[in-house]
Parts: structure tokens; sequence; C-alpha cells
């Protein structure tokens, strides 16, 4: 694999809001962006789609979807056969809710990190969010400090001195906030998706990240492109 331009970087994009915001950030920032996708066997499976389509139009340079079957230990409603939680209002979204996936920034996180050593790109990018989330542990910033000394131990590049960076540039945002800068750098929502538990390919409008994402749009006063089942 030949390596990538000097100012590359690696952005993690799911297909939602959040990480496609993240993209457009760092494509205004003048990075050489590859992004990196992952099948995990979640249920929502239209976001690989979705991520694709993303990645081509903001003028990615490539878009990998790497297959890692996390789903099969179970044990959350987005990879097993669990009852994605309905209707929450946003004050119970403190606790850690059965949408989370076990380690799963944790390992999305060292696969990328893998990535951008094989490419040569010591920036990554990933849109963890400490404001407006589902009470996931592996979106706070301690974490991600945590991690990025790790990376720094545990790498070749890290340890020949080329420092890995890990950039969080939502992190502090409310998604009112996210989406107004998204759309100021020309982001279509209407390409990502951010369901739970979609049906028919439409967002169900019920589970916390429609309820977030419909939140967003309200308080930013711009109109929701999502289609809503």
């Amino acid at each position: 694999m030949s390596e990538a331009s000097a100012n590359s970087a690696i952005v993690l994009l799911s297909g939602g809001l959040d990480s496609t915001t993240v993209l457009a950030i760092a494509k205004a920032q003048g990075y050489d962006c590859h992004t990196l996708a992952f099948d995990y066997g979640q249920r929502h499976r239209h976001e690989l789609e979705a991520s694709e389509q993303i990645s081509r139009s903001l003028g990615a340079s490539s878009h990998r979807v790497f297959p890692i079957d996390i789903g099969s230990f179970g044990g959350s409603a987005l990879t097993a056969d669990i009852e994605v939680p309905k209707g929450r209002d946003e004050s119970e979204m403190t606790d850690i809710p059965i949408t989370y996936v076990p380690a799963r920034n944790l390992v999305f996180l060292s696969i990328a990190m893998a990535l951008g050593e094989t490419l040569g790109a010591k920036d990554l990018f990933i849109g963890v969010n400490a404001v407006d989330y589902s009470g996931y542990p592996d979106c706070r910033p301690e974490f991600i400090e945590s991690f990025t000394k790790t990376a720094n131990l545990a790498t070749k590049m890290g340890v020949d001195g080329d420092s890995i960076t890990i950039h969080t540039p939502l992190m502090e945002l409310a998604k009112a906030e996210i989406i107004s800068m998204g759309v100021t750098l020309g982001v279509d929502y209407a390409m990502t998706h951010s369901c739970y538990d979609p049906i028919d390919s439409k967002a169900c409008g019920e589970c916390d990240s429609c309820i977030l994402r419909k939140r967003g749009f309200e308080q930013a006063g711009i109109d929701d492109p999502t289609v809503y089942a």
C-alpha cells in the first residue's frame, strides 16, 4: 500500500450526522482524508451505504469498510435481538443505555490507528461528543486522552517521535452547534443516517439518536431533511 500525503488523516465515518460533520471539518482544515467505516454486525446497516456516499461526495481520497464481528458477542440493542429504547426523555439519557456496544470506540480507534500507521497518517479524527450523547463511556474526553497516550506508546510511529494526535472537534459542541457548523461547511445532511432502529430505511424518530437529531435541527433553526417513518 502506498503512503498517503504528508497531511493525511484517518477519519472514522459511520455515515451519521456527527462523523460527516467531522469529515467536512477535516477537509476544511486541509487534510487529505482517508475514511474508515466498520461493519460490526450493526442492525442499522444502512449507515454503511451512507458512509460510502458521503466519503465520495465530500472528496475523501479513499474509503474502507472494515469487517469486525464484535456484534457476535451480543450485549447491545444495536447488534443483538434486544429492543431499542424508544421515547426516552433527554433527562433519562445520563445512564449507559442498552444501545452501548461494549468497547466499540476502543476497538475502532485501535484499527484506525493501525491504518494510520500503515499509511503514515498521524492524525485521526473521530466524532465523539460529551454534550449531546447517550451516556457512552467511550465518548468522554478522559477516554480520548488515555487512548492517545496508549497509541503513542504502542506504535512504531509514536516511538519514533511522530506524535499521534486524535482530533475530537465536536467534543464540547451541542447538536445544534454541530449542525450549524456543518451547514456552513456545505454538508448535505440528507445523506446522513443516525437512527438506531430504522423502519424500511426510514428513521424511527423515537430512539435516542433520532430524538437528539430532531432537537438539534429544531434548535439550530434548520429544516430537518431526515425521512421519518
